[in-house]
């Protein structure tokens, strides 16, 4: 990735013009680069942002300049999902955030001879100082609250915790096997703690993740590298979990999650994969269980009320999402890429100068 300087518009009608603070560095901005989800370039992408408004287009009115804002995912409003407050499964999901670019086929950024820069990652391409975003994608939250740590919130965080809290809904004494100790994974950790759950699974290659998951709640670690971790989870709990949580992507470790799961145990997928990914499950397994396998895009969770809940929580102690941060000067966003790609931090966060 490359610092350049471009233009931004102003905002239009129902957008913002928010200066960035913080943002976060997400396993999806990775995949964007990668082209495994692809995305017309040349784009900025970033899409867990935090900042402060500067200037409000039209028809603007549950948010004003000075507010301090967390930017989320992007959603139409208007669709069946949309209506039934389903907003994280909009039917214009993708075009409205992977397609760089306004639903018009407009952007808001260009070179400074005019060419155009693809941007509305996530209705917000906060890899920069200046973002556009829209209201239905800001949520403001109070001063009191520092902007450094809250973009993840938006996205990766958020996708965690409401796996657990919004999706499946986990229960006081009911037990959860979690599949990769990322930062999203590691949110799913810390939601189980909060909701007390019994039993808390943390699954990953990387022992330093499984320090930190016990750390923050597991009951149990496993080392897959090591040992069977489906055995290894039926030693433990010998009927099975109610709940596992993939946050890997891969058809082996879904796989692995199903045959955990106890009699009406779900299996939730949060990990992104590329079109065409397959899996494979044992059809009397699923059936004669009454077992289940679901998709989770963003928690199913609404991020106007669901991130003043984990902002709530946080404050009261009981979810310190902030230990999973490592700060980068924005200048250093390929090394903070790089860093996560390895595993050498959880969560990089990119910080603005003031």
């Amino acid at each position: 990735m490359a610092i350049r300087t471009l233009q931004i518009d102003a905002p239009r009608a129902g957008e913002l013009l928010v200066r960035l603070v913080a943002t976060g560095v997400c396993h999806t901005d990775a995949t964007m680069w990668a082209q495994g989800v692809p995305v017309p370039q040349p784009v900025v992408l970033g899409h867990e942002g935090a900042g402060i408004v500067e200037a409000i287009g039209a028809d603007v009115t549950g948010i004003a300049v000075g507010d301090h804002v967390v930017m989320s995912y992007n959603s139409c409003g208007t669709c069946p999902s949309c209506a039934d407050d389903a907003q994280s499964y909009c039917y214009e999901f993708f075009p409205r955030n992977f397609f760089g670019t306004r639903p018009d086929g407009s952007t808001a950024l260009a070179e400074l001879d005019g060419s155009p820069v693809h941007a509305n990652i996530f209705g917000q391409s906060s890899f920069a100082t200046h973002a556009i975003c829209h209201e239905r994608n800001a949520v403001v939250v109070s001063k009191d609250v520092d902007l450094r740590i809250a973009g993840p919130l938006g996205c990766g965080v958020m996708t965690g915790a409401g796996a657990v809290m919004k999706a499946l809904q986990v229960r006081s004494g009911q037990s959860v096997v979690v599949l990769g100790a990322g930062s999203v994974g590691l949110s799913a950790v810390m939601a189980a703690a909060a909701v007390g759950a019994a039993h808390i699974v943390a699954v990953d290659l990387n022992a330093d993740r499984l320090t930190l998951a016990q750390e923050l709640g597991a009951t149990l670690t496993i080392l897959a590298s090591t040992v069977d971790s489906v055995a290894a989870v039926l030693s433990a709990i010998p009927g099975g979990v109610d709940y596992a949580i993939d946050c890997t992507g891969l058809p082996k470790v879904i796989e692995q999650g199903i045959a955990m799961l106890a009699p009406r145990g779900t299996c939730g997928i949060v990990g992104a994969a590329g079109p065409g990914t397959m899996f494979q499950a044992d059809v009397s397994h699923v059936m004669s269980g009454g077992r289940a396998v679901r998709g989770i895009v963003e928690g199913d969770a609404d991020p106007k009320t669901f991130i003043p809940e984990l902002v709530a929580l946080h404050a009261a102690g009981r979810f310190p999402f902030d230990r999973l941060i490592t700060y980068y000067p924005f200048d250093q966003i390929n090394q903070a890429f790089a860093d996560s790609h390895d595993g050498t931090a959880v969560k990089p966060v990119l910080l603005f100068d003031d």
